[in-house]
Formats: C-alpha cells, structure tokens, sequence
C-alpha cells in the first residue's frame, strides 16, 4: 500500500481569483513506513503573493524569482504520486488548487502524459481527507493539524512557519497515529542487520518435554482486553481487526 502524505502553500485562498501554489511538499508512506522518498519544490507563482499568505508560510516572492514555474514541474509530479493514495489535511483546498493548475498547463500549450488534455489529480490517485477523518474520530473539538499534534503527542516544535514538506512529515505521523499508529505487527527484534546476515542455527528436537502451563486470562485481564480493542476500535474508524474476529471459533490445540 503506497500514500503519499501533501501538502502546499500558495499565494492565496482561491484560484478562482488566480493564485498560485507555491510549495508542494510530499512524503512517501509504504505498509505504514516512511520510505525516506520525498517530493519537494518551491514553484515561481508569476504573481504576487498576498500579505497574508507570506504572513502564514514566510515565502516572499523575492525568494521564488529564480524558481521553476508550475509547468516545469508538472510532470515530475504526477510521475511522483501517480497510483498512489493521497493523504491530505483538508483535501478540497489542496485539490482544487492542483486541478487549476493542471489545466493552465494545458491551456498554455503544454502537454501531461503526452497528451493535450489535463488530468484531474483524483483521476491518477486516490484523496483521503485527513480533517474529514479527524472530524469523524473527534467531533466538537479543534483537528486542526497543530490540535492534532497535542492529541497525539506529535512533535510540532520546528513548525513556526507552515511549509508544505515539514507538515507534510508532521501530517504523516499524525495520521499513522490516527489509525492506529504502530507500523507492524510484529517488529524483527534482531534489526534489519542480522536480519540480512546469513547465520546459520541448529535445531534441536526437545524429548519427553513436560506439558505445557496454560495461564488463563481473569476476569479483570479480559475486561481490560475488551477495553483496550474498544479503544483500538475507535481510534481507527471500527478497523481493529482483533475485535472482528472476537468470537471466531478456533481450532483445538494440537497436543503437546
């Protein structure tokens, strides 16, 4: 499972009124682990920047001057999410500016894919709308994404300023903590190092072996258990697995 965590600034709120994004910043997720891969660029807008915007991300049209425009980048970028599921806080926003910007490269002369027609982003990946997900899991309270990281104890300390790939990282580690946070189900204790060695072990068969001690879980044990998959459930939008198959008959044990 490939997600690509997104994020943009951009010289204003609407692009309807013609602005521009300015940063794009993504993070690769695969199986839940960041793979290191990352898409960053700063984009030259060729318009100004509205005061408050510079206000939220600090980018000055001064320091884009020497940047490519959107559609140098263009196909970069799809090449880059292509397939994949996009993970974005407040979708519709980041979305729609992508879609206009798309359609101006074609409406300037230029080509995606090859070919003279421009894509919706929605087309190439699939959108997950983080804020819609936190809204579901914590209806009434703030899920803006500097709310979230107090809730999941994020660390957010380096975001005086929005960028698009720092809260694109900060985004991905909140919403791997959203649902469910852990990566694997079982970890390789013995770290990728002796996992890649090739070492060679001897087994040894274990004679007249005593029975096996069974230690039954109390009752206190099993409500504590039940709570915990209650919790496990909730936080991951009814995704907990253990819980579903709660119930399921088992197989006897195979004697010891």
């Amino acid at each position: 499972m490939r997600q690509i965590v997104l994020d943009t600034e951009t010289t204003g709120l609407e692009p309807s009124e013609g602005h521009r994004i300015i940063e794009i910043g993504c993070v690769e997720v695969v199986n839940r682990r960041f793979t290191g891969n990352t898409y960053h660029q700063y984009i030259r807008p060729d318009r100004e920047i509205d005061a408050a915007a510079i206000e939220v991300h600090g980018i000055t049209n001064e320091f884009l001057a020497d940047k490519p425009t959107f559609a140098d980048i263009a196909q970069d970028f799809l090449d880059f999410v292509r397939g994949a599921e996009l993970i974005i806080h407040n979708a519709a926003f980041d979305v729609g500016f992508i879609n206009y910007e798309l359609a101006r490269v074609i409406e300037e002369g230029g080509t995606l894919d090859g070919k003279r027609e421009a894509p919706r982003i929605e087309e190439l990946c699939t959108v997950t709308d983080s804020l819609a997900l936190a809204r579901s899991l914590h209806p009434g309270q703030k899920n803006d994404l500097d709310s979230l990281c107090r809730r999941y104890n994020v660390d957010n300390s380096q975001r005086t300023f929005h960028g698009a790939l720092l809260d694109a990282e900060i985004l991905a580690d909140v919403y791997l903590a959203m649902t469910g946070g852990q990566a694997a189900l079982f970890d390789d204790v013995r770290g990728p190092a002796a996992a890649a060695a090739s070492v060679e072990v001897e087994i040894k068969r274990i004679v007249n072996k005593p029975p096996l001690l069974v230690l039954r879980a109390s009752e206190e044990e099993l409500a504590a258990h039940a709570a915990w998959l209650e919790e496990i459930d909730k936080k991951s939008g009814g995704r907990c697995v253990w819980k579903k198959l709660e119930g399921t008959p088992t197989e006897e044990p195979m004697p010891a």
